[in-house]
């Protein structure tokens, strides 16, 4: 008898989130305060300009207050530190998101240790990573948050798995990595000096790439039934594609996210949810 390999079950990232976005929107519905989250764009980068449109898109579906700030491609760093200053200062707004890449004349990882820790829904300054790192997480980095839901949402069980984490950035690499480590998943970090990464990859039960190169993961770099997310979001060919060869993976794997609606839209639902806790801490540090 020839057995028949059954392609991999899409993750629907999209619809995921949408369900995690209206469960957010009935529960602050009749509540007398709404989450507020700044938005803070410096510049004019297609890219960025895309995802804080949006986020604001959002914000305002599910019923959450937004305001968004445009700062000019030129703004000085002493000005968007003011800025951020006064933002830390509003009670209303419980979030404050600063949208990367920023400028070269501005210093990100000193704007992002400005904002206060309460209010970091990107989950990015180190005192929100350095909780996620000791086990005591606070506010963690949305697209992680993201990227460990998806695998959830497969039901398959991630303790005592060989996670394998493709990328090592303190945005999506390390954060994924920590979670799996929290939920005893054997974790690897690959990145772009590791030798022969076909021999890590093809042992991973749960594959996460996020390293930003298109199709970098082909189907003989993947495990038979593994769990494949994929983070990257890349142009090749005037379409936007994956760090994953989703075409050809999808014959190999048993679940896999596409690019896009996978990761995306669910990283948006996350940061929602942050906002929403934001507002919450924000509540209990007054009390």
């Amino acid at each position: 008898m020839i057995l028949l390999k059954m392609p991999a079950k899409i993750i629907d990232g999209n619809k995921i989130a949408e369900k995690i976005l209206n469960d957010l929107k009935s529960k602050i519905k009749n509540s007398k305060q709404k989450p507020g989250l700044a938005i803070v764009l410096v510049g004019n980068n297609p890219a960025s300009e895309i995802y804080v449109n949006f986020k604001e898109k959002t914000c305002k579906e599910v019923g959450f207050y937004c305001e968004r700030f445009n700062l000019e491609k030129n703004t000085s760093e002493i000005d968007l530190l003011n800025l951020v200053n006064d933002l830390n200062q509003k009670a209303n707004l419980h979030g404050i998101l600063v949208q990367l890449p920023l400028p070269n004349q501005i210093n990100e990882h000193l704007i992002i240790n400005s904002i206060l820790p309460h209010k970091d829904v990107d989950g990015f300054t180190p005192f929100n990573l350095g909780n996620l790192v000791s086990g005591n997480t606070f506010l963690a980095p949305a697209t992680a948050r993201a990227v460990m839901h998806l695998i959830e949402h497969t039901g398959v069980q991630i303790e005592g798995k060989n996670a394998v984490v493709v990328g090592r950035s303190v945005i999506v690499g390390k954060p994924v990595a920590m979670m799996l480590l929290e939920k005893n998943a054997t974790v690897t970090i690959c990145h772009s000096k590791t030798k022969n990464l076909q021999e890590h990859t093809k042992n991973a039960d749960i594959l996460v790439a996020a390293v930003g190169k298109p199709k970098l993961i082909t189907k003989e770099m993947v495990k038979d039934g593994a769990v494949v997310i994929d983070v990257g979001i890349n142009r090749a060919n005037g379409k936007i594609v994956g760090d994953v060869d989703f075409e050809n993976v999808k014959d190999i794997a048993g679940f896999v996210t596409p690019v896009p609606r996978g990761v995306g839209p669910m990283t948006i639902a996350m940061l929602m949810e942050n906002t929403l806790k934001a507002m919450e801490l924000a509540d209990r540090i007054k009390k």
